[in-house]
């Protein structure tokens, strides 16, 4: 390969929370390993590796410059996006006119919420559910339903769209956040499957928040459909929201942007989203996006997902073949693994926090599941070195699941 997916990256006192968190009294923090074993990082959705180069490089050339005041964004900036879109997804006749910017994936949902619904209104997810969501809308004064997905006779994650209608009209809905490619599940779901979730919102009137973030990490052949791409009423109905902090591992510089077609639907989120005057671009951020969208991005984002295929291949069939009682999914996207141990637990007369804590004696730094809707579940990050994924599997296996 081209690039260096390999070497095992030191994070310690370098801004990481998912290694300097651990043991200490962050909220969801895994406990420190006993002694003797060093952290295998499996619980921050981040990655360990090595962003690609010319995101350092672009940051760099910017911060030669000594100031740093107020701007506008570039058009690179937009002709960047423009292209990866059209590049990556298929994406024809985007113009700079329907991107708008926000300082996160959340920061956009709490926006159009807002402009969409009040607070006290319910809003209809699916579950399992990504944690950042449940704070987030919540926290702004809203009420979630959950339409939970249910597993089909392969063990893929489908979603109930009797329940979905049913759901929306009992509680007066109108405001959905559509998760695509899903997390903490993985799925990426085929066209057909769009399709029919974008029918029931708009028979219920719905204004579809789309999380796209995950819509470059695709694995083992899959493909990314976006939302609005599968009919004009989905053009028009849909916020997108995407971003390169999940892709290039830049969550830490901060920064998404949004799709919105509909000049109606785009005035107002862009109008809530500006009015705390603090939702703006930081210029290194821009910076950082133009360096991840060049010709390298390309090469290194098509050689992340064939290491991630891997490590997704290795660390499902080590579970079927090892684990027996763990079941698991195969995710088709993103590098979360959503594990459920209920029939292991179960089985051996261990508790879920047992569990938990087992895993983190011997440094394998998962995380507890129930906050994604999961009672009895363990989500785990495998964007590491594939050394690392084994050595952590192989840990599990020696010192945890032989209990």
């Amino acid at each position: 390969m081209k690039y260096d997916f390999t070497t095992i990256m030191n994070r310690h006192g370098m801004d990481a929370i998912a290694v300097d968190a651990v043991g200490s009294e962050m909220g969801g923090a895994p406990h420190a390993p006993k002694d003797g074993f060093d952290v295998i990082p499996m619980w921050v959705a981040d990655m360990n590796f090595a962003t690609v180069p010319t995101v350092q490089e672009a940051v760099i050339e910017r911060a030669k410059h000594p100031a740093f005041g107020y701007f506008i964004p570039t058009e690179e900036y937009y002709q960047s996006i423009i292209r990866w879109q059209e590049t990556r997804n298929g994406v024809k006749g985007l113009t700079r006119e329907s991107i708008g910017y926000e300082n996160g994936v959340l920061g956009c949902v709490v926006s159009a919420l807002t402009a969409f619904a009040a607070p006290g209104d319910k809003i209809l997810l699916h579950s399992p559910t990504y944690i950042g969501f449940t704070y987030s809308i919540e926290n702004s004064g809203y009420k979630i339903i959950h339409s939970p997905l249910k597993q089909d006779e392969n063990h893929v994650w489908r979603m109930d769209y009797d329940d979905m209608d049913r759901k929306l009209k009992e509680n007066h809905i109108h405001v959905a956040v559509f998760c695509s490619p899903h997390n903490p599940c993985g799925r990426v779901w085929e066209q057909w499957e769009i399709e029919k979730a974008m029918e029931i919102y708009r028979d219920n009137d719905c204004v579809v928040i789309s999380d796209e973030i995950w819509s470059d990490i695709i694995l083992n052949g899959n493909k990314h459909i976006p939302t609005q791409s599968v009919s004009e009423d989905a053009r028009n109905r849909t916020i997108a929201v995407y971003a390169p902090s999940k892709t290039f591992n830049l969550a830490g510089l901060v920064g998404s942007y949004h799709i919105i077609y509909s000049k109606y639907l785009k005035d107002r989120v862009d109008a809530n989203g500006s009015k705390s005057h603090y939702n703006n671009m930081n210029v290194l951020s821009m910076h950082a996006l133009i360096g991840a969208y060049r010709q390298e991005g390309y090469e290194w984002v098509d050689e992340l997902c064939q290491v991630l295929g891997k490590n997704v291949n290795y660390a499902w069939d080590y579970i079927q073949e090892n684990f027996k009682g763990v079941q698991v999914s195969k995710p088709e996207g993103t590098y979360m693994l959503f594990l459920d141990c209920s029939q292991w637990c179960k089985s051996k007369g261990i508790t879920i926090d047992e569990l938990l804590k087992a895993g983190w004696d011997v440094g394998v730094a998962w995380q507890d599941g129930r906050s994604f809707h999961g009672p009895w579940a363990i989500r785990m990050n495998l964007a590491l070195p594939f050394s690392r994924v084994q050595e952590a599997f192989e840990r599990l296996q020696k010192y945890v699941f032989k209990i």
